[in-house]
């Protein structure tokens, strides 16, 4: 079927696309923003101080489906600073958000993956805005680290010049055209 989609299992990341914007509480400092969130750096860090939820929002210019979230925490360097409960919103703007996930975490060291998929029919979300909120800290900490965090969509591919998979390795060696 010419110009027919589908969908991928394989993640893409959003805002790697531009597709999207961070915002912050602004309480963040300013050093430490929601740059340090997207740069593929894991020594970097988001930071907010005062009182807690610290909110970071993601932004969509239109619907969005995604599927998965990811958001990299290392209690061994951030100790106090590191999120120990989250809760993931969704929704078309700041006035229609609704909790689809909260997730308690004990000592993360690595990316957490936090699934966006409708529970009811196992679909991805489709939304206009992510709402990442910190609602406590391990030790009791007041303000928030944050490493990395990024957000995955099913890849949508043309199914105009797609080969069919290669599953022999005399397939496997002449899969690409030169």
């Amino acid at each position: 079927m010419a110009g027919a989609t589908r969908l991928e299992t394989r993640p893409r990341d959003v805002i790697g696309k531009r597709r999207g914007r961070y915002t912050a509480t602004e309480r963040e400092i300013r050093s430490f923003g929601v740059d340090q969130l997207r740069d593929d750096n894991l020594e970097t860090y988001w930071q907010s101080d005062g009182s807690q939820p610290h909110l970071v929002n993601i932004q969509f210019r239109r619907r969005t489906t995604v599927k998965m979230l990811c958001i990299y925490a290392d209690y061994k360097s951030d100790e106090s600073y590191t999120p120990s409960k989250i809760s993931v919103r969704v929704g078309n703007n700041f006035h229609n958000l609704q909790e689809i996930r909260q997730l308690e975490m004990v000592e993360p060291s690595g990316w957490i993956h936090i699934s966006l998929m409708n529970q009811r029919t196992n679909e991805p979300i489709s939304t206009f805005m992510i709402q990442i909120a910190v609602l406590a800290n391990h030790q009791n900490g007041r303000d928030t680290h944050m490493r990395q965090i990024k957000v995955y969509t099913p890849v949508e591919e043309s199914s105009i010049g797609k080969f069919p998979r290669c599953t022999t390795v005399d397939f496997m060696m002449y899969r690409t055209i030169r």
